[in-house]
């Protein structure tokens, strides 16, 4: 009986804390969006064939090489206000001038989609290219957390698109979910809530993606150092979206990756995640304050059940005349 009303009243303290976290988040998370706010803008178009000597995109005939950019804002270039700066067309140049050969870029993103958008993209980009693509570019994650989508059938939407492209012999690169911890106006703990969800997210996309035969790029590992040092730089004015340093950076760890999987990469070795930098979050101002709010947090709900076992426990030792004395939470 007194086992019994022991579990009965940590659960009820747990339940009153995990209650009292939640709704913590959920004001944090309507606070984030209010600050952030909708997207405002479209990124500009600059689809069209671009040539290894350079100049604008051209539109009058077909390139040698077809690149489709497929997913969320991120790989559309929202925050871009210059067509130069898009990835698509980053990833384009970079294409021609590594092969010598002329990139047809082809972009069918979509601001704010998930991953159940990217069976839609893909088919939208079959039909208007009336064949397969040589190489796809995916980006896609972010939208999944924010939109607190489960990250299994996330990653395995994404696997499932990889595969249906590999099956038609297109190369597909997928720079997996960004750290969304790195993002500022997201407040604690809710900050930390969502880097976890959003890291968790990238390495199950990871693995759906090898599996399916696509080459995944771990944006988190290889770029939350400089945009964790660096945000004023790296994030555009919403500080939700990469500026145009934020996307260069991302196209240079992309780019080694699409054409070393088109066999034509001539550059040095290709970047190896893990490569997260201690000391790059050792230098976030409020790393010592998340630390303590992410210990608090899990252990609030622990502590509640603990002295209730203790308290409870007391009064059947009195009972038994074992003279235990009363406890508190700050015994």
């Amino acid at each position: 009986m007194v086992r019994t009303r022991q579990l009965s009243i940590a659960a009820a303290l747990g339940a009153s804390s995990a209650g009292t976290a939640y709704g913590l988040l959920v004001e944090q998370s309507k606070r984030a969006r209010k600050v952030i706010g909708p997207p405002t803008e479209h990124p500009p178009r600059a689809d069209g064939v671009y040539r290894p000597q350079g100049g604008p995109p051209v539109r009058a005939f077909r390139g040698e090489l077809s690149l489709a950019i497929i997913g969320d804002s991120t790989a559309a270039g929202l925050g871009c206000t210059d067509p130069e700066e898009l990835p698509g067309v980053l990833l384009a140049r970079g294409l021609a001038e590594e092969t010598g050969r002329s990139v047809e870029l082809h972009t069918y993103a979509v601001v704010g989609a998930t991953s159940k958008t990217l069976d839609a993209q893909i088919s939208g980009a079959l039909l208007s290219e009336g064949q397969a693509p040589d190489a796809a570019v995916i980006l896609i994650g972010a939208n999944d957390v924010t939109a607190k989508l489960p990250i299994s059938g996330s990653a395995q939407r994404l696997g499932a698109a990889v595969a249906r492209l590999r099956q038609l012999d297109t190369v597909v690169i997928v720079g997996t979910c960004p750290d969304l911890g790195a993002i500022r106006p997201i407040p604690q703990p809710l900050r930390s809530v969502v880097r976890s969800w959003s890291l968790r997210l990238a390495r199950a996309q990871r693995e759906q993606v090898r599996a399916a035969g696509g080459h995944p790029v771990a944006l988190a590992d290889l770029l939350s150092p400089e945009f964790l040092t660096r945000p004023e730089l790296l994030f555009a004015t919403d500080q939700f979206h990469p500026s145009a340093a934020g996307y260069k950076a991302a196209s240079s760890v992309l780019l080694p990756a699409l054409c070393s999987e088109l066999g034509v990469w001539g550059g040095g070795p290709l970047a190896v995640p893990p490569t997260r930098s201690a000391t790059a979050e050792a230098r976030r101002p409020t790393a010592r304050v998340t630390a303590a709010l992410n210990r608090g947090l899990n252990q609030r709900a622990l502590a509640g059940r603990r002295w209730a076992v203790r308290l409870l426990r007391s009064a059947d030792a009195r009972r038994r005349g074992g003279g235990a004395h009363n406890e508190g939470p700050g015994d």
